[in-house]
């Protein structure tokens, strides 16, 4: 009995926080006004190749992302000149809560309400951004894979895991971008079992003949097809595009 007390408290306490993010989401999304953007760099291993690679950070590094939303809002038919505006925040020294591996539903609730917790508690000094993204770079060298990144749909926060080297500075703003749509609302367009794209969402250029190879990614599946059985990593933002799925989704066009 008291587990299952504590259990709709939990929900309780969870629906409401999400009903205040949705109205802050819906709000975002009306697109009259740039979309304000703070992104929080974190030394993500505890590395010296990382906490030198964020003592030269600069805001310069994540322009790229900001040039992607103004150049797909346009292409999308959005009347706005400069859709995404971004702040680079001072680095911060306390981690933000590991999602849990294999949770249970429980386990995800807890881990919300710790990650919106510790977020407010770690987000003062800029402003008041909309959307908070806490990146944490790490040493390449050291760790040739990193853990999958999150970005709550209804939270505005997303948990970036990123490489700490300018040479992977373009696909780093990838991953940001990609978990950035999250926040507002996009869903992932790849197959989870094959991380290949979805036909057709998944493809930048569905109506492209012959269908492969594709030339750009969609972000939200984050790969290029080229061929039905090969799908290559984007490089940079460059080489991706929002389709019209991520587009409704975001409130950039009515639903494709």
């Amino acid at each position: 009995m008291g587990r299952a007390i504590r259990i709709a408290l939990l929900l309780l306490i969870l629906a409401t926080v999400a009903q205040e993010a949705w109205l802050a989401r819906s709000r975002a999304t009306t697109w009259n006004d740039p979309l304000r953007v703070s992104i929080y760099p974190l030394n993500g291993d505890g590395s010296q190749a990382a906490a030198d690679y964020l003592r030269q950070l600069r805001l310069e590094t994540f322009e790229p992302i900001e040039r992607f939303f103004a150049e797909e809002s346009r292409r999308h038919g959005l009347d706005i000149h400069r859709p995404l505006r971004l702040t680079l925040a001072p680095p911060i020294a306390v981690l933000p809560p590991p999602p849990p591996k294999a949770a249970s539903a429980l386990d995800a609730i807890l881990w919300s309400l710790q990650m919106r917790w510790w977020a407010w508690r770690n987000s003062s000094g800029d402003g008041k951004p909309q959307v908070r993204m806490y990146v944490l770079f790490f040493d390449a060298e050291r760790n040739p894979r990193l853990p999958h990144s999150v970005g709550l749909d209804r939270g505005m926060i997303g948990v970036v895991n990123a490489f700490a080297t300018d040479a992977m500075a373009g696909s780093n703003n990838v991953v940001i971008a990609h978990e950035l749509l999250h926040t507002l609302g996009a869903t992932d367009k790849y197959d989870p079992a094959t991380n290949l794209p979805s036909y057709p969402l998944g493809y930048a250029e569905p109506e492209r003949n012959p269908r492969h190879p594709q030339e750009f990614a969609e972000i939200m599946a984050g790969r290029i097809p080229r061929s039905p059985a090969q799908a290559d990593i984007p490089e940079s933002l460059d080489q991706t595009l929002i389709g019209a799925g991520t587009a409704a989704e975001i409130r950039w066009r009515k639903t494709p």
